[in-house]
C-alpha cells in the first residue's frame, strides 16, 4: 500500500494520549440525523465528545467531526443556516484533525449529483456521484473494505476490515483515495487530505472495526495536541531569550 499525505510526521510517532489526558472533539450539531450517535460512540473510545453549534468551542476542540446523513443538499443548507459551514472550514484551515461521516464525507467535496447547483465546501475537490446502475440502492449492508493507502485511521485492522453503509452516493477516486469496497464496482469509502479524513461508512454503526477507527482518530487527535503544545511552549521560549 501506497502511504497517504499527513500534516506531520511527528503526528505518526507522537502517540502520547491516555485516558488521563484525552482530547476534546467537537461533533457539529446542525442538526441533520443522529448526531448523538457519534458523540456517544466517541465518548465510548476514551474522547471528551461536545455535540455542538458553538463556534468558540469548536475552535476550542482539539478535533473536529461532521456527521451527515440524508440529502446532500439538505445537510449542505443546514450547515450554512447554523453559519457551521465556515467554523468546519475553519477547522480544517486550522491543521486540526477532521473527520467527516457519510454525508459528512460527501459534503467535504465540491458538489453531488444528487443535489445539482449545491456547492459543497470543497476540501477534498471532486463530485460525489450516484453509485452504478444495477445495484440497490441504497447500499445498505456490511460490506469489506480495500486499503488502497497507509493511514493511522486504520492502524492495527488489516487490509480487509468490515464497515456499516448506508449511501447511494459516492465520492469520485482521486489522489486521496485511502479505501474501496465493491458494490457494482469499486467505491470510494475513505480518503484524507493531511489530518482531514473522510468516511463513507458509519463507524459509529461498524461494532468493534468501526470503533476501532474511532479510537485511531482520537490518537491521532491527542497527538496533534500534543505536539501544537510543545511548539507553542518552544516558540514561547525562543521568544523570551
Amino acid at each position: 500500500m501506497a502511504t497517504a499525505d499527513v500534516a506531520s510526521a511527528d503526528v505518526a510517532s507522537a502517540h502520547s494520549y491516555t485516558s488521563e489526558n484525552p482530547p476534546t472533539i467537537a461533533v457539529l450539531d446542525y442538526g441533520i440525523g443522529n448526531l448523538r450517535s457519534a458523540e456517544k460512540a466517541l465518548e465510548h473510545v476514551g474522547a471528551v465528545a461536545v455535540l455542538t453549534a458553538d463556534a468558540d468551542e469548536v475552535a476550542e476542540a482539539d478535533a473536529v467531526v461532521l456527521p451527515g446523513v440524508g440529502a446532500f443538499g439538505r445537510c449542505r443548507e443546514a450547515l450554512a443556516e447554523t453559519g457551521l459551514d465556515a467554523v468546519a472550514l475553519d477547522a480544517v484551515a486550522s491543521g486540526r484533525p477532521f473527520l467527516g461521516i457519510c454525508v459528512g464525507m460527501q459534503l467535504l467535496y465540491d458538489s453531488s449529483e444528487e443535489s445539482p447547483g449545491v456547492a459543497g465546501l470543497g476540501v477534498l475537490g471532486g463530485t460525489v456521484r450516484r453509485l452504478q446502475p444495477g445495484v440497490k440502492h441504497p447500499q445498505m449492508q456490511w460490506n469489506q473494505l480495500d486499503l488502497i493507502s497507509d493511514s493511522q485511521l486504520f492502524e492495527g485492522l488489516g487490509e480487509h476490515p468490515w464497515m456499516y453503509f448506508v449511501h447511494s452516493f459516492a465520492a469520485e477516486p482521486s489522489h486521496y483515495l485511502l479505501a474501496t469496497c465493491e458494490y457494482g464496482g469499486s467505491v470510494v469509502a475513505a480518503a484524507q487530505k493531511d489530518l482531514v479524513f473522510a468516511t463513507q461508512f458509519h463507524p459509529e454503526k461498524s461494532g468493534e472495526a468501526g470503533l476501532a477507527v474511532l479510537r485511531n482518530f482520537v490518537r491521532i487527535a491527542a497527538d496533534s495536541r500534543d505536539i501544537r503544545a510543545r511548539r507553542s511552549a518552544q516558540e514561547t521560549a525562543r521568544g523570551t531569550l
